[in-house]
């Protein structure tokens, strides 16, 4: 038998095997340690492999398996090989922003895209007409504030509800305020009062954290988390901000968080 055909009999056993551990993902690597054949034939049978949808390669030397259940969407879900990916990479990473927000119940503004906050160097966007994943880069964040979900293939990192809260507002200028205001409407009904105090008191990021408080206090009328974030920093000093990064800096100042509301503000609830 040549040696192509006999490798990718071999091949389909190896996929049963992946699926067997309850894993959805491999990688080229793992391929290569498994079988002694050139990487020629390796290339050309997972090929075949992607040819007929048993597979789909989601970035250079990353793949999954497309079980049958899944071939009409022609994708598994991100939380099935999220983890695997990550570790293949060697990458520090947790589920945030509106995919994590979704998880703990805010789902109104659920997206088709998937949310991912990681280390430097930042990673490339994966984007094709099935699948898009965003990367956003983070210096460092607290490892108590990051909730291990189960999932259908094992285990993914995602943020808290409330470091989720002052994420959104960190990164607020690629979201998009309305959007964030509908989510975190949604969001303050799992955010823990104890818990926000934690975690505001440890978040780098000053800006965030007055936007956050600026919003619950004047538009998601949350007076009680505005009054933990105002106590978690200090405002002493400082130059006044927009509410909305990346816009022009007019608009009425708030001069009690030194925010110049600079955007019109809708919710989608």
């Amino acid at each position: 038998m040549k040696e192509g055909a006999l490798s990718y009999n071999y091949l389909e056993e190896f996929l049963d095997k992946i699926r067997a551990k309850g894993r959805f993902a491999f990688t080229l690597d793992e391929v290569k340690s498994q079988f002694n054949i050139s990487d020629k034939a390796i290339s050309q049978n997972l090929y075949r492999l992607k040819s007929k949808n048993k597979i789909v390669q989601i970035r250079k030397e990353f793949y999954t398996i497309l079980p049958p259940e899944y071939a009409h969407q022609g994708i598994i879900p991100t939380n099935l090989f999220l983890d695997d990916m990550m570790l293949a990479l060697n990458k520090e990473y947790y589920l945030g922003l509106i995919s994590a927000a979704a998880i703990h119940g805010a789902s109104h503004q659920q997206s088709m895209e998937t949310f991912v906050i990681t280390e430097k160097p930042a990673l490339r966007n994966v984007k094709n007409k099935k699948l898009k994943i965003n990367f956003y880069v983070k210096n460092c964040w607290n490892k108590e504030d990051i909730l291990q979900v189960k999932t259908d293939a094992g285990y993914m990192n995602v943020s808290s509800p409330e470091l989720t809260a002052l994420d959104l507002l960190y990164y607020i200028g690629s979201l998009g305020m309305n959007r964030v205001i509908t989510i975190l409407e949604e969001l303050f009904e799992v955010v823990k009062a104890s818990e926000l105090k934690k975690v505001a008191k440890n978040y780098p990021q000053k800006a965030a954290i007055q936007r956050l408080g600026y919003l619950s206090e004047t538009i998601l009328n949350n007076q009680k988390f505005s009054d933990i974030l105002y106590e978690s920093i200090n405002l002493k000093k400082g130059a006044n901000i927009p509410l909305m990064p990346g816009r022009n800096r007019k608009g009425k100042i708030n001069t009690k968080w030194k925010i110049i509301h600079n955007v019109k503000i809708e919710s989608d609830l």
